[in-house]
Formats: structure tokens, C-alpha cells, sequence
């Protein structure tokens, strides 16, 4: 039996709670936050928050569930079409976008992560979660660039990043983005040039010794 578009579709209440939770969580933290006030922006019952979101844990992982899906969106936007190496330049102009847009707080995962340091934690573990699949995605573009040293590649571009997502809240936004977009584009660069074979290198012939007078 096909479920009706009421039954698919998140309650309007639901959305609205998660909504000003998101927007609250990202611009001061998650800790500084409580559920009373985002019942109150939310202009919900304390009963209806309750019944979509038993505790504020279950809020917050909602929070970085969205910013999840935003995020893969908004990769598989980028790379669409593109070969691999393009790829990658464009996912790092993507990241570069977002740090020089208004009200820009960092990254949503590293700042929670700071809050959650225990790993056993749930959100610390969907923070890891969203990391390994975005160091993944970034290996796989490597790997299709050049295959040798495709994960210290990935590596390298994930630090970049997190680099840039810092300090782009720090310091002026657009010098930090053109710093990591040439970052990115120079270890792009270097990442797909194949250094000369062994065998197609030029060695010079040993020197002959000379005759004895």
C-alpha cells in the first residue's frame, strides 16, 4: 500500500524544531543551548518537542544528520560530470564558498566534536562517521587521478580543509579561501604528475679510468 505524501512527509513542527536548533547549535554551540529556548524560538509545546525528539542528544545528532545530507549534497553537486581531478577543485571552490559566506561559524562537526570529546560518545561517533565518508569520498577522486599515494593525497587535502575551515572564521575569509584553493590545486597538481621511470631515466656512463703513463 502507497504511504501518502502526510505520512512521508516530516510534520511541520518536527522541521521547525530542528530548523531553530540547527541555526542556534551552529552559530553558538551545542552545550550553551537549551531545550527550553529552542522551544520557545521554535514556538512549540514542550509536550510536541518531547514527542519528536525523546531527549536534546536526539536533537543534536537530527542537527548533524542534516548537516550531513547537506553536505553530501552538496559534493555530489559539485563533481557532477566533472573527471577527477576537476573534481576535487571543485568540491575545495565549494568549501571556499561556504567560509566566505555571511555568518560562517567554522565547521559544524569540528565544533561539536570540540564538545564531544569522549569517542564513545554518539556524537562523537557521527562526527567520525561524516569524516571517514568525506576522506573516502576524497580518496576515491584520488585514486582515479593517480593511483599511487592516493590516501596521504586525501589526507593531505582533508588537513588543508580543516585549516581553511578554521581560520576562515579566524581571519579575512577570502584570503583564506584563495590559500586553500591553490593549496588544493597544487597538491592536485603534483598528486597526477608521474614522476620518470626508473627505466626511462638518464644515467651517466661511468667514467673509463685512464691508462697508466
Amino acid at each position: 500500500m502507497a504511504r501518502t505524501a502526510t505520512e512521508t512527509r516530516p510534520s511541520e513542527a518536527r522541521l521547525r524544531l530542528l530548523t531553530t536548533a540547527s541555526q542556534i547549535f551552529y552559530a553558538e554551540g551545542i552545550h550553551s543551548v537549551g531545550v527550553d529556548r529552542i522551544i520557545e524560538e521554535a514556538k512549540v509545546t514542550r509536550a510536541t518537542f518531547y514527542r519528536h525528539f525523546p531527549g536534546k542528544e536526539d536533537l543534536i545528532l537530527a542537527y548533524l544528520q542534516g548537516a550531513d545530507h547537506a553536505i553530501r549534497d552538496q559534493v555530489e553537486t559539485a563533481v557532477a560530470d566533472l573527471p577527477p581531478g576537476d573534481a576535487v577543485r571543485a568540491i575545495a571552490a565549494s568549501i571556499a564558498k561556504g567560509i566566505r559566506s555571511s555568518g560562517f561559524r567554522g565547521c559544524a562537526f569540528l565544533n561539536a566534536v570540540a564538545e564531544y570529546p569522549d569517542p564513545d560518545h554518539p556524537v562523537h561517533q557521527a562526527v567520525i562517521a561524516h569524516r571517514q565518508w568525506f576522506l573516502t569520498t576524497i580518496d576515491t577522486l584520488m585514486t582515479r587521478v593517480e593511483r599511487r599515494k592516493a590516501k596521504p593525497a586525501a589526507q593531505h587535502f582533508v588537513m588543508l580543509r580543516d585549516g581553511a575551515m578554521a581560520a576562515g572564521c579566524l581571519f579575512d575569509p577570502k584570503l583564506i579561501s584563495d590559500t586553500f584553493l591553490r593549496g588544493v590545486d597544487g597538491l592536485v597538481e603534483i598528486h597526477g604528475s608521474r614522476p620518470p621511470s626508473e627505466s626511462a631515466r638518464t644515467t651517466r656512463p661511468a667514467a673509463r679510468s685512464r691508462p697508466s703513463a
